[in-house]
Formats: C-alpha cells, structure tokens, sequence
C-alpha cells in the first residue's frame, strides 16, 4: 500500500512534549502529507497555527487519559477545543461505567460531548485493553446510539496495555460499519506490517507516533 499517510493521525500526547516536539511533529505532518495531528486540547491553536494552508487536520483528545471526567467538564473541554480549531475530537468513553453496566450514563456522556462538536467529527476511545469482548461490542453499541462518528481502540496510557489488537479492530468493524461509524486503531503501532494487519480487520484512521518510521 503506497498511500499509508492517508491514514495516519501523526500523534504526540506524552505529558513532557516540548515546543520543540510539537513544531517537529507539525513539520514531519507537512513533509510526509499525514492524514492529521493528534496532540492535547493546550495546543491545537499552535497546531492550527503550524498547519495553515495544509490539509493536514488538526485532532485532540477530550477527558484524556481516564474518561473520568463529568460530562459537563468533557463537554465544555470538546467546545473550547471546537472554538480554538480542532478539526476532531477523540474522547475517551466512561471505562468504569462500562465495566458497571451504567450504560444510560454511557450513552450521555458521549451524546453530550457529541452536542458540543457540532458538525465535528466525534470519535470514542474505548480503552480496549480494559474491556473484554462484550464489553468492547456494547461500548461500540453505545457509541453508535449516542451518534458518534468513529469507534478507537486505546489511548496508549495503560501501563503494559497492548493498544490496538487486530481481532478487537474486527470486532469494532462489524459492529459500528453497518451504522456507518467507522474505526480508529491506535496504541502501539510501530511497523508497516501490524498497521496493514489493522486496515484490513477494518481501520480507516491509524493513531500512531510512530509515522515516519512505518512510512519510510
């Protein structure tokens, strides 16, 4: 596949990145034509700066790492981020209220983030290393009910976590593509060889700092 950049969100979320890191990201984003940027709500006007008269789209995450936010505070943090630029939004879902089948609290706390995008794209971060496979199809379920966009695999933040697994990617795929959402695959994607692995159980985005190495 000569055409991966298209599907590459060129990610930088650790908590130490520097300026320097970020211009470095955005400048790798440009050279290589990356799909996107995923960096934290604090820089996407920078981002937005950066990445001007690009196509490269600007994504930030909301409720990142734990999704134990309010939804009241993820909401607002989604609107803030919408009004500094972002082209999407990646929100980490509610894992304990999956995990106590809280599944109304579920559905609104995405459904309310999904308000504060508009027209936005809204993707759910399911932190599938924390979920066995029910859980994983509900959340999908969930997500589609409260009228997100995209499902997502991970964060990359659970300590020993794999991230993105083929076989929850499939998963994902069969359960939100006939609702027309689509599938994020993110967390450890490091070789050209897994992120083909993940295309094709279904992923049309590919999450990963790790970019120019699997294109190059």
């Amino acid at each position: 596949m000569n055409n991966l950049n298209n599907f590459i969100e060129h990610t930088l979320l650790k908590q130490d990145a520097t300026k320097e890191d970020l211009e470095n990201l955005f400048k790798e984003a440009k050279e290589y034509k990356f799909l996107g940027v995923c960096i934290n709500p604090a820089y996407v006007k920078m981002a937005k700066t950066a990445l001007i008269d690009t196509d490269v789209k600007v994504v930030t995450v909301i409720g990142f790492p734990l999704g134990a936010n309010k939804t009241e505070v993820k909401a607002f943090e989604a609107s803030c981020a919408v009004a500094d630029g972002a082209d999407e939004i990646d929100m980490v879902i509610n894992v304990s209220g999956i995990k106590n089948k809280n599944y109304d609290f579920v559905r609104d706390d995405i459904k309310a983030v999904k308000i504060a995008c508009g027209n936005i794209p809204l993707k759910v971060i399911l932190e599938t290393d924390l979920l066995d496979k029910d859980e994983i199809k509900k959340a999908c379920e969930l997500s589609v009910e409260a009228g997100a966009d995209f499902v997502k695999t991970s964060t990359g933040f659970v300590k020993n976590g794999i991230g993105a697994k083929v076989e929850d990617v499939k998963l994902m795929y069969e359960t939100v593509s006939p609702h027309g959402l689509k599938v994020k695959a993110s967390g450890g994607i490091r070789d050209k060889n897994t992120a083909l692995n993940l295309i094709d159980a279904g992923a049309s985005r590919l999450g990963t700092s790790s970019g120019v190495k699997i294109i190059s």
